[in-house]
């Protein structure tokens, strides 16, 4: 007997994340995710293969692997495999908090192209990067941050506390390196083929780089960036984020399977959603470096043509 349809399904795939795991369950559930009345959805979230076993939660379809890969490829696969939404999207990472209607924004956009790839910046929680603090100094910072803002009776207030990542530092008009959250129908998700598990590296290295360029390399794909929406890293022992796999080693993996390196996609978005007064100083920010970047265009043109 085939399961009925749902209008979404939400993958979050999760190791060893007994502290941020449960903000990132509660920021996916109502009712902290706003205008979703009568909406019918799910929350997967795969344990790929945590020390302690994930316990199960209401309202979340766990599924456990035991024999899991470094890589969290597969296990993405298996919670893509589980999935019985219309739209599905992909939180690879279980450490991110969503901001208040990622989800219904989500929804609303994949409305508006046939062969929608949806997605929203991403940021980390705090004004630092990678390594200039210990692991554990940076959660006690995050715990003072989020206990300030109360990001549970408003998430926008996250974006007040909270850095562009560096695959969405050229800013809401600029190409993403990435998507951490990824929305696509069910459709394309077979179209796409999910992840490329020969991504291997502990925590993936580019795979999650890897699957958004082929999304947005689908024929007739149309990238749809949500406005006013973003998922929120917390800090926690990841392999890239703590600097146990390099860069270096994560391009060198990409170019291996590839034969290329690899560039961010540079599909023409839409913009769907709303502008929260949180949101605006990155807006302005961003309005800022294109204008900067189409400056520097022109003058480059000029200069050329006067040479």
């Amino acid at each position: 007997m085939t399961s009925r349809s749902l209008a979404l399904s939400v993958v979050v795939v999760a190791y060893d994340m007994e502290r941020e795991l449960p903000r990132t369950l509660r920021s996916l559930s109502q009712p902290y995710q706003r205008d979703l009345d009568g909406v019918d959805y799910e929350i997967i979230v795969v344990d790929n293969g945590s020390p302690v076993p994930i316990a199960p939660m209401v309202g979340v379809r766990l599924h456990r692997l035991d024999a899991a890969s470094p890589s969290p490829a597969h296990a993405a696969n298996v919670g893509l495999g589980m999935a019985r939404g219309e739209l599905v999207g992909l939180i690879i990472d279980g450490a991110r908090i969503a901001s208040s209607r990622l989800l219904a924004t989500a929804l609303l956009a994949a409305g508006h192209a046939a062969r929608a790839v949806v997605t929203a910046p991403a940021w980390h929680l705090g004004a630092r990067g990678v390594g200039e603090q210990a692991a554990s100094d940076e959660r006690a910072s995050e715990e003072a941050l989020l206990a300030r803002i109360h990001w549970e009776d408003d998430g926008y207030e996250l974006f007040t506390v909270s850095t562009p990542a560096g695959s969405s530092s050229r800013g809401l008009f600029g190409a993403m390196g990435e998507s951490s959250s990824l929305f696509l129908s069910r459709a394309l998700w077979r179209e796409v083929g999910g992840l490329d598990e020969r991504f291997s590296l502990p925590g993936g290295g580019l795979v999650n780089h890897d699957l958004y360029r082929r999304a947005c390399g689908l024929p007739g794909a149309q990238l749809v960036v949500l406005l006013g929406e973003g998922t929120f890293h917390q800090a926690h022992d990841g392999a890239a984020t703590s600097g146990r796999i390099g860069r270096a080693e994560m391009w060198d993996d990409y170019e291996r399977i590839r034969g290329e390196p690899h560039r961010p996609p540079t599909n023409d978005p839409l913009y769907v959603g709303r502008v929260p007064k949180q949101y605006l100083p990155y807006l302005r920010a961003s309005l800022e470096r294109a204008e900067a970047g189409r400056s520097a265009s022109a003058a480059g043109r000029a200069g050329a043509q006067s040479a």
